[in-house]
């Protein structure tokens, strides 16, 4: 019996042996194909390792070479919203999306055309917002240095840091010919999420204010909308101007408060389309939301789902247009990879990416007034968006008293 269990061992180590060394043939062969059918690419590449290592006045080290080629790789995605994390930019992200970080508070975009830093929007009473930066404005310059061609995490990483140091950016706002130069002071930079309150002088509306999509935004609001339901609310306001976005599972549960049973985004990858759907928490309120160029992202999940479910009103300007979805997959040593994953359409499969969604009724600020009224909000004598909204929420609320 021992015999015949050593000759058994030994024939499936032999078939185990042969296994490997076929699957090593078969790996070897694919290498060399490749290599084979690029081998000028090949050639290039071991040819510009040869001139960095003994050419160059100062030659990098092989690590400093290898996450060149890493970043190199991501960036022939040719997307804007892909990138290498070195470890330092990596860590801030992971601080600003946990909700504080030392910065000037400013979301920003890449321009397709310039390959330069735009601002998407500034974080209510942060530096850059009192500063007078603006939505769409563009970013020339980061303590003086070019930002022409610079991803969107080093100009970041070049904007954040410990607060109370200064930092100056070069800013060309749209349709003027001279940029500025804004020196701001760095602060610890508390992304809010939510604020609201009933108007005074609008017996039964509400007003709130969502600022940015994190983990806590979904459960702030449920409070909210309690709080105000003892205070008598019977319509509402649902503020997303300038709100850069955040977390799309936050979106996803915001939007549930405000639309019916039903999908509040799908979801597209290279397989497969998947419909996210509401979570059931719909309150069914007469509701107006307010959006404009400054609303991004998981704003415009929102938005998108309020307005092709029919429950809701869009007033002010269309939309920002961002409507992929970025993923973090961590590297070892800290660093990190940021790629675009998914892209997302509206529950009527639309697809708004550099489109953005256009709201039921156009209503446009005054550009002399708007950073200081929506700084202020709820603004009731100079928002005329806000204004908008609650003329047609009162109407609403006459005629549902007359039925």
């Amino acid at each position: 019996m021992k015999r015949q269990a050593v000759t058994g061992l030994r024939r499936n180590l032999r078939r185990i042996i042969n296994l490997f060394l076929a699957l090593c043939v078969v790996n070897t062969l694919a290498l060399m194909l490749v290599v084979a059918a690029y081998y000028p690419k090949v050639e290039q590449v071991i040819r510009v390792y040869t001139l960095l290592r003994f050419q160059a006045l100062t030659p990098p080290t092989l690590d400093k070479i290898f996450e060149g080629a890493i970043k190199g790789m991501v960036e022939s995605l040719g997307d804007p919203y892909s990138s290498y994390l070195t470890p330092e930019v990596y860590r801030r992200l992971e601080e600003h999306v946990q909700g504080t970080y030392g910065g000037v508070g400013l979301l920003i975009t890449l321009e397709e055309k310039e390959k330069r830093p735009v601002v998407v929007s500034p974080f209510k009473g942060t530096p850059a917002q009192r500063a007078g930066i603006t939505s769409g404005d563009y970013i020339l310059a980061i303590d003086g240095r070019d930002t022409a061609g610079m991803d969107l995490e080093t100009a970041a990483s070049l904007m954040q840091g410990e607060p109370g140091t200064k930092v100056e950016l070069t800013v060309l706002k749209p349709g003027e010919k001279e940029p500025r130069r804004f020196t701001l002071i760095r602060e610890t930079i508390k992304i809010p999420t939510v604020d609201g309150r009933m108007l005074p002088g609008y017996p039964g509306i509400g007003y709130i204010s969502l600022s940015m999509f994190n983990e806590q935004t979904s459960g702030d609001l449920g409070k909210l909308l309690e709080e105000l339901r003892r205070q008598g609310l019977k319509a509402l306001i649902l503020d997303l101007r300038n709100n850069p976005g955040g977390s799309l599972q936050a979106a996803v549960e915001v939007a549930s408060y405000f639309i019916p049973k039903g999908p509040v985004v799908y979801i597209v990858d290279q397989k497969k389309k998947e419909a996210l759907q509401a979570t059931g928490k719909y309150i069914k309120l007469p509701l107006v939301v307010l959006v404009n160029k400054g609303s991004a992202s998981a704003a415009e999940i929102v938005a998108g789902a309020i307005k092709d479910s029919g429950s809701g009103v869009l007033i002010g300007e269309t939309t920002f247009g961002k409507g992929v979805v970025q993923t973090i997959f961590p590297l070892k040593g800290g660093a990190a990879v940021k790629l675009t994953t998914h892209k997302y359409l509206t529950p009527a499969q639309k697809d708004i990416d550099k489109v953005g969604i256009t709201p039921d009724i156009q209503v446009k600020l005054d550009p002399r007034l708007e950073q200081e009224v929506l700084s202020h909000s709820p603004d009731l004598e100079r928002d005329t968006q806000l204004k908008k909204a609650l003329e047609l929420l009162q109407g609403k609320m006459v005629t549902s008293k007359a039925a």
